[in-house]
């Protein structure tokens, strides 16, 4: 009996939406004006810095999709460079990714809607899972309704921040830049590693590699004009933020929303509100999208439970790994409203274990894009970048150490596991023969 397979349905446009939503989220509210406060004016420098040396990593990503087209993403990647073990240990890792990080995004978004509007607190607890339970629901119907969906959303977001830039554009002045590095310049240095974690997403998009029409096509497109788009918008944002002195402690917790008043008046605050909705929205979609299908390919391969590889029997979508993550939604937006625990500290644990996926990501590709010299090359540049990053990290850099031992102890009682399905790259190429 042959096996259910994901539908081949997204195009290279549904793609780069998927991939501008995943990394463009929450933080394009905020972090422009946190790192300004930080650095100063030598942010923007920042942003320019990080914003380049994104292309390299989303390049990476999208030569390794485009070669190795499979739901798992950085998992195949890891278990066809360094072997079976290496690729389960790093499906253990994912686990500390989303399923905590993607509740904080909503709970970011809420919280910036419902201050913009000067709504009482409760209802954060209430945008919050109505975000989360349309994403579950919109991907549960097929990743081409939710791709769509993900670029009309996008398209409205574009444009906002677009009229937000032009608006506030006329207001900067050459003298918002003077003294350039006012804290001095390893101010700037911690501002890189802020800036850093706004770039997370774009291994997402990898793990849809099954359910583009032409992986090796798409998704070169995707991962290259994705980057670019992304690295225009936020440096844009810090210059007028910077330009415009729309920063400060003094400017509350909204400072998009003042920048946007700037530029807009009065009509700026339900702007502002109407971008902070979409741009969580999309930002949630897009992980949504790619952790469930990573899930999934993991339970069908035998890592996971057979009971989160189950696909919906009419629209052939990851129904187990969505219900599973529907499940854990609810457990962390509870131990939120329970314990009180500050987001700030908490999303530390998932952006670093991002950071080591990375790692793992590059390095596969130094591995296996053997006979690319040019490949290999871009692939070394954010491996060094996220090394040196890595300690910066604080104690939370213990994380994702526990998290892969608790792989690493699993796999070591599942010796005698079924083998994985796909023992070797043949079926790669006989992939890349039909495209």
């Amino acid at each position: 009996m042959e096996e259910p397979q994901l539908h081949r349905t997204l195009t290279w446009v549904q793609g780069t939406a998927m991939a501008i939503g995943a990394v463009l989220g929450s933080g394009v509210l905020i972090f422009p004006a946190i790192t300004a406060e930080q650095s100063g004016p030598a942010s923007t420098l920042a942003w320019l810095a990080m914003s380049l040396l994104a292309v390299p990593l989303a390049l990476t990503i999208g030569r390794l999709g485009a070669r190795y087209p499979n739901a798992g993403g950085i998992v195949e990647y890891a278990r066809l460079a360094f072997g079976s073990t290496v690729g389960r240990i790093t499906g253990w890792l994912f686990l500390g990714t989303i399923p905590i990080g993607v509740p904080i995004i909503a709970l970011v978004g809420a919280d910036y809607v419902a201050s913009v509007f000067a709504l009482p607190h409760w209802t954060i607890l209430l945008i919050a899972p109505l975000m989360l339970a349309l994403s579950l629901y919109l991907n549960l119907r097929g990743i081409d309704v939710a791709g769509w969906v993900q670029v009309m959303l996008l398209a409205v977001i574009a444009l906002l921040l677009i009229v937000a830039i032009l608006a506030a554009m006329p207001h900067v002045t050459v003298r918002a830049f003077h003294p350039l590095a006012p804290h001095g310049w390893m101010s700037v240095g911690t501002s890189a590693v802020v800036i850093f974690w706004c770039f997370i997403g774009w291994e997402m998009v990898a793990h849809l590699a099954e359910e583009f029409r032409n992986p090796s096509r798409d998704l070169r497109r995707t991962f290259t004009i994705a980057p670019a788009v992304v690295g225009v918008l936020y440096v844009a944002l810090s210059v007028v933020t910077v330009g415009t002195h729309a920063y400060g402690s003094k400017n509350g917790i909204a400072p998009l929303s003042l920048l946007v008043g700037i530029g807009l008046g009065p009509i700026g605050s339900v702007v502002t509100g109407g971008v902070a909705l979409l741009i969580t929205m999309v930002a949630i979609h897009g992980n949504v999208a790619g952790f469930s299908r990573m899930v999934y390919a993991q339970a069908r391969q035998g890592d996971f439970p057979a009971m989160l590889g189950k696909l919906h029997t009419r629209y052939q979508t990851p129904v187990g790994a969505l219900t599973a993550l529907g499940v854990d939604f609810v457990i962390v937006l509870t131990v939120y409203t329970v314990f009180k625990v500050n987001l700030g500290e908490l999303v530390k644990w998932p952006s670093v274990v991002f950071l080591v996926l990375y790692m793992i990501a590059m390095a596969s590709a130094v591995r296996l894009l053997k006979g690319e010299r040019w490949s290999r090359w871009m692939a070394l540049i954010p491996l060094v970048v996220c090394a040196g990053l890595y300690p910066f990290s604080g104690w939370a850099c213990v994380y994702p150490i526990l998290l892969g031992l608790v792989g690493w102890l699993v796999v070591r009682r599942k010796v005698s596991a079924v083998p994985m399905k796909r023992d070797s790259l043949t079926s790669y190429i006989d992939i890349g023969h039909k495209h």
